[in-house]
């Protein structure tokens, strides 16, 4: 109230005050914004601070990176809007969370541990070789600061050669040119255990993005690339409804060797018409996972999920990629393979989906 009557009694003055000396126009902006000030400040300090949060992903034309820019306007929480104030279907106030391409799984993993991102998706099998130091870790090491958030949606392997290609199954890639995807990415990982299972030897390996696959295989420059991710998607419906390509089966011996040999490995099925005028097609699919560093705030971790599975977020998730339909509680089953974060273990004892408590580990210092 002092304040208020204290303003009232400059704007009086500043307006009876000569005019000859400084025109009353001026005068009266001037001390309204005096009065301002201090009510600008006051709301600044009751803001709540200002958070940022990664989420390292993949190459832009693949699943990651649209996933994590989806899941990343799903849980931020900017000061200001509305549907994160009418109800706790955000995360922690003040949050700003992002994505960032990467070079896929396993550089996600490493960035993660190492404390270079926040968060990263990577695929669970993926996971599950950086937790046990075997694979592609085989030579750093047991990456022992991983920690889940969730359990996401599956991803589909997807082998594509020219369209007038000889190359009609996965033993047909001996001697051939293929692209594994960008190193140490999943695909990359998923691959070479694929030619392995399946014996196939002498193949001219090429590391590539998916856009540059793309180009290379249109070009006659490779004759086959692996794609790993959520079925369709739009670099493979392009290429497959322009005539420039089709897609192999990843099934047989071969298939149920792999599955055998590597945990997270599943068969699956990209379903008819996910392709234009293609039908039922055998592969490969494996889960994806939202992990973070086991030093983060159990409070933050739990309140990021929490948004993620919010139904009053389930609007915004429809309207995304086809993968992000799959984001549903309940997926939480390939979790316990992994160490769960404590904030996350929380979430999901709360909403019944653990009723024990997996045993967590804690932060461990390097």
């Amino acid at each position: 109230m002092r304040f208020t009557k204290a303003c009232a009694r400059l704007l009086t003055q500043s307006y009876t005050k000569d005019t000859r000396m400084v025109p009353l126009m001026t005068r009266l902006i001037g001390a309204f914004l005096l009065c301002l000030l201090p009510l600008l400040a006051s709301a600044a300090q009751s803001l709540p601070p200002r958070r940022s949060f990664d989420i390292a992903t993949g190459p832009v034309a693949g699943t990651y990176f649209p996933m994590g820019e989806l899941i990343a306007q799903v849980v931020s929480h900017p000061p200001g809007l509305s549907r994160c104030e009418k109800s706790a279907q955000c995360g922690p106030p003040g949050m700003i969370v992002s994505a960032r391409t990467s070079d896929g799984a396993v550089a996600n993993v490493r960035a993660v541990n190492d404390g270079a991102a926040a968060s990263g998706l990577a695929q669970g099998n993926v996971v599950a070789d950086a937790v046990a130091g075997r694979g592609a870790f085989k030579t750093a090491g047991r990456q022992t600061h991983i920690r889940v958030m969730a359990d996401l949606f599956p991803e589909e392997m997807q082998l594509l050669v020219s369209a007038h290609s000889p190359i009609k199954s996965v033993n047909d890639l001996k001697g051939k040119r293929v692209s594994l995807g960008n190193a140490n990415s999943g695909a990359d990982v998923i691959a070479q255990q694929i030619l392995a299972a399946y014996g196939v030897q002498n193949v001219k390996v090429v590391r590539e993005t998916y856009e540059i696959s793309g180009g290379l295989l249109r070009e006659g420059k490779i004759d086959a690339f692996f794609f790993l991710g959520g079925a369709p998607n739009i670099l493979i419906a392009d290429m497959v409804g322009r005539g420039q390509a089709k897609l192999i089966a990843i099934d047989g011996p071969g298939r149920a060797k792999l599955i055998a040999k590597v945990k997270g490995l599943s068969a699956d099925i990209i379903p008819p018409g996910a392709y234009r005028g293609k039908g039922r097609v055998e592969t490969i699919s494996c889960h994806t996972l939202w992990i973070v560093k086991d030093s983060a705030p159990a409070d933050a971790v739990h309140d990021l999920v929490r948004a993620l599975y919010h139904p009053g977020n389930r609007p915004l998730l429809e309207q995304g990629p086809s993968p992000a339909q799959e984001i549903k509680l309940g997926e939480t089953a390939s979790l316990l393979s992994v160490p769960l974060h404590a904030g996350a273990a929380r979430f999901y004892r709360e909403t019944g989906q653990l009723p024990w408590a997996p045993p967590i580990m804690p932060p461990r210092r390097k």
